[in-house]
């Protein structure tokens, strides 16, 4: 819509206001506005459709590109580019001019670009399951809803899949702001050659979900995983003080019980409430509502910068004092910010320890290759697990 008919509506609304007692004015200025939103929804339904076909026209090139040259080392051609995602994104945020928040209108590009990029070849995600837990919420916000997300028993499933090939990419838990770091995902990088390709960081807000058939006059039980029972212990002290809360394998699976039961509650997210048809008796009843985890996108391919990156690394250092002091030198000397650290057993050795280590910054900047190459020979080894962009959304 052009800044003259904006500006006319306007002028209408306030007409309409100041005739407020007059109806059929009102009617007549509602009507205008119904079809400039109808004729705005057209050029909107036909800008997606071209940008759709520009995204096919993009899968053509790379195909083409492999039948063109069948012996190049990539015999599969790479149609996700997190790099080139979180550029778009980016810039969507930094040009909205509202009424729509910016990281509402990025998230409304974000599936826009879900939906080009299942045009061009169809996503499959696993995920540490099962359907309706955070984990599932974060590849949903990361990949978008027309991908095809499966769930995973366990993180090492996870892994295990995509390094198979049978599902492009995984999402794993790796830290919450409250609870800490989950061992389980470091501990799979150390068996594993995948690379981490992106990040993920959620809010974790809980909700207090009951069913159709729930009975709240008899409610006896309340589900959910122990992290998100302790994270609500302070709500559920004050307002279910004396009904049962049992732990169980996921929010999920807390979410799935309500289905046959009419004395219980569940504690999940919006994701679980949706997928399981629960009604959000209560919302964002977490006690500590900065509460966040960050989660990894993993895969095979190494990724371009993107501006705005982290590097994670892995070092195996030697068994001597003052070690860890001599890993982190090369870093402030070359100006690398360390985003966070963590200490992880180097199995099977005994007493032997590695170190995760994030920082700003892409392999390819000159001061982050240079801080690694000075760390290199003052370890047992250095593996880099991954650059990639940060967090857009």
């Amino acid at each position: 819509m052009s800044e003259q008919s904006s500006e006319q509506n306007t002028d209408k609304l306030n007409q309409a206001i100041a005739g407020a007692n007059d109806t059929a004015t009102e009617k007549a200025f509602l009507d205008d506005i119904r079809q400039s939103i109808d004729t705005v929804d057209c050029e909107i339904q036909t800008l997606i459709n071209n940008r759709a076909k520009l995204a096919q026209q993009v899968a053509a090139v790379k195909k083409q590109h492999i039948v063109n040259n069948p012996t190049a080392d990539n015999s599969n051609p790479i149609f996700y580019r997190p790099e080139r995602e979180a550029q778009v994104l980016k810039a969507v945020m930094e040009r909205n001019t509202g009424p729509i928040a910016d990281d509402k209108m990025a998230r409304l590009f974000r599936e826009i670009m879900s939906v080009c990029l299942d045009l061009e070849a169809p996503q499959r995600i696993a995920f540490l399951g099962p359907v309706g837990t955070f984990t599932h919420a974060a590849a949903l916000k990361h990949f978008g809803k027309a991908a095809d997300t499966v769930p995973m028993t366990t993180i090492t499933d996870v892994f295990r899949e995509v390094e198979a090939g049978t599902a492009m990419y995984g999402v794993v838990p790796v830290e919450n702001s409250s609870e800490g770091v989950v061992n389980h995902t470091l501990d799979g990088f150390l068996s594993s050659t995948l690379k981490i390709i992106g990040e993920v960081e959620l809010p974790i807000h809980q909700n207090f979900l009951v069913a159709e058939h729930t009975k709240l006059d008899g409610l006896s039980r309340i589900y959910s995983h122990q992290q998100s029972l302790a994270q609500c212990r302070h709500w559920l002290d004050v307002n279910y003080p004396n009904v049962e809360r049992v732990a169980v394998s996921s929010n999920g699976e807390a979410a799935r019980r309500l289905k046959n039961e009419w004395h219980s509650a569940a504690i999940a997210g919006d994701v679980a409430a949706a997928e399981y048809g629960l009604h959000k008796l209560y919302s964002n009843i977490e006690d500590n509502p900065s509460n966040t985890t960050r989660f990894l996108i993993i895969g095979h391919e190494a990724i371009a910068p993107s501006g705005q990156d982290k590097t994670s690394i892995v070092v195996s250092a030697h068994d001597k004092a003052g070690a860890l002091i001599e890993i982190l030198k090369p870093l402030s000397y070359h100006g690398v910010s360390m985003t966070s650290i963590e200490t992880r057993p180097e199995r099977p050795n005994k007493w032997a320890y590695v170190f995760f280590i994030d920082m700003n910054g892409h392999i390819d900047e000159p001061n982050v290759s240079a801080a690694i190459a000075d760390i290199r020979p003052l370890v047992k080894d250095v593996r880099v697990l991954g650059s990639y962009p940060k967090a857009v959304l």
